[in-house]
């Protein structure tokens, strides 16, 4: 089978597609073979090494969420699953190839109409979404700003706060034309880089939802009104530097807090009912799959270049040639 693999940490180039034999499902295990790859920021991340520190280690596949239909079982398995559609995590490797073996415990059967190209687009960015607003206690009424709004899971979070009902969502967004595509899911105020731009714009909200950190994270935490959360779900612009709280902890008194989320803590169980939901939701018309472009399994370094770049809105696909 073709496969992606990470020969050392590096720029996009270290992708290098290989033959591999087609892996065994083991106990507990099924074989998928990809109808869709999804492409998402945390590849990047394990890709250069910034997750070096967490366990990851060169001349691995990457590839964490992966669409396809179901082929082979592991003992222990219900034969049921062999010919079904399903969406998965994987254990953070071993998607982007033509065949990917996961745990039975991730499978999400694919509702009839959703295609693997939405399934990769909507699920782990949807799910994560969906349990970081709720790590961050939102509730209805709440306003909130999506910093780094136009990526998988920014778009999600934006969505998901409408349907939620919230006050007002901000977001914070490089373009015009991606504010207005932005604006079409549901954002009510549009911003630069920096939080500003728009004079309409709250002075203050609930919940700071960011996929950024690096830098400026700091700079957020005047965002924030009285008893304001900051939830950060992402570093694609690095970790902030050691003293990133000192605004929260000099601003005492309006008793912020600082939140991380990783999917990781989520139950299995859980993680499985949170995605058939959004795929539920998107079904009946409530959530869209925004997908910025599809393209082969052996153009994962093109992927890896547009998504450093900046250039993508939403999610990128792969699929594989065969």
């Amino acid at each position: 089978m073709k496969a992606v693999q990470v020969q050392t940490f590096g720029g996009p180039e270290v992708l290098t597609v290989v033959d591999l034999p087609v892996p065994k499902p083991a106990a507990g295990q099924v074989l998928i073979t990809t109808e869709a790859i999804g492409v998402g920021g945390v590849d990047v991340l394990r890709r250069n090494g910034t997750l070096a520190a967490y366990g990851e280690t060169a001349g691995h596949i990457l590839g964490s969420e992966v669409a396809g239909l179901v082929t082979a079982v592991g003992d222990g398995v219900d034969t049921a699953w062999v010919g079904q559609r399903v969406w998965a995590l994987t254990d953070g490797t071993g998607g982007y190839a033509e065949q990917a073996v996961v745990a039975d415990t991730a499978l999400v059967p694919l509702p009839e109409g959703l295609s693997g190209v939405d399934a990769v687009t909507l699920g782990s960015s949807g799910m994560v979404a969906h349990f970081a607003l709720r790590h961050g206690h939102f509730t209805g009424g709440e306003s909130v700003l999506v910093r780094g709004a136009a990526g998988g899971i920014g778009v999600m979070a934006v969505q998901l706060a409408v349907r939620g009902g919230a006050s007002a969502v901000a977001v914070t967004t490089s373009s015009a034309e991606r504010g207005d595509r932005l604006r079409k899911l549901g954002a009510t105020h549009v911003l630069d880089r920096v939080g500003a731009g728009d004079a309409d714009a709250p002075a203050g909200y609930d919940i700071v939802f960011d996929i950024v950190a690096g830098a400026d994270l700091p700079s957020f935490f005047t965002k924030l009104v009285p008893n304001g959360r900051m939830v950060v779900v992402g570093a694609m612009a690095g970790f902030p530097a050691p003293d990133f709280a000192m605004p929260m902890i000099a601003a005492f008194r309006k008793s912020l807090s600082f939140i991380t989320f990783s999917a990781d803590t989520v139950p299995v169980a859980d993680q499985r009912a949170g995605t058939a939901e959004v795929f539920a939701a998107a079904g009946r018309g409530e959530l869209e799959a925004v997908v910025h472009e599809v393209l082969p399994l052996e153009e994962a370094v093109l992927a890896h270049q547009k998504v450093e770049a900046g250039e993508v809105f939403g999610r990128i696909a792969l699929t594989p040639s065969s």
